[in-house]
């Protein structure tokens, strides 16, 4: 079994593929059951016929969805928390039949903390042609490998003077 990467083992250009996965008819119509959105672009396939796409599309956030599950283990990191998602733009429909693949490229490190770092990673939903369909960057919290040591610089030290007054001495 492949070990989580840590925020050490990160570094800015990185890139992954994830496997790939195929859009079905059921995907639209479960996602539509689970967030009550059954906009007719996305179930109704008469409808759907007369719009300039001429066929049913699948939901923008079920791409979304997408990103983030074939790109949990595309890298596999050990993730300590989701803090975001930035510039995201949907480019293109995702239809039914589609094969989609997420790519990845890390394109920031940053500190944060004493248990982990922040990554942000570009993430690209693309199609069987090779098209972006949607792109933006997503923004998580990796555990470190060791937790950094606290700061053991001593407190500032108290000076006395006459009077049983004292003052702070930087």
């Amino acid at each position: 079994m492949e070990s989580a990467l840590k925020f050490e083992q990160i570094h800015v250009g990185d890139r992954w593929t994830s496997p790939t996965r195929t859009v079905t008819e059921t995907d639209v119509v479960n996602f539509a059951c689970m967030t009550g959105d059954f906009n007719r672009l996305h179930v109704d396939h008469e409808f759907a016929a007369q719009t300039p796409f001429g066929r049913p599309v699948a939901h923008g956030l079920l791409g979304l969805a997408w990103v983030a599950g074939l790109g949990s283990h595309s890298p596999l990191v050990d993730t300590l928390a989701f803090l975001g998602i930035d510039e995201w733009r949907f480019l293109r429909p995702v239809f039914i039949g589609d094969t989609l693949h997420v790519v990845t490229e890390v394109v920031e490190l940053r500190e944060s903390g004493r248990r982990g770092g922040q990554v942000h990673w570009r993430r690209e939903l693309v199609n069987q042609r090779g098209e972006i369909v949607q792109a933006g960057i997503f923004r998580t919290l990796v555990a470190r490998a060791q937790p950094l040591r606290k700061s053991t610089r001593p407190a500032p030290a108290a000076v006395g003077s006459s009077g049983g007054r004292s003052k702070m001495v930087s």
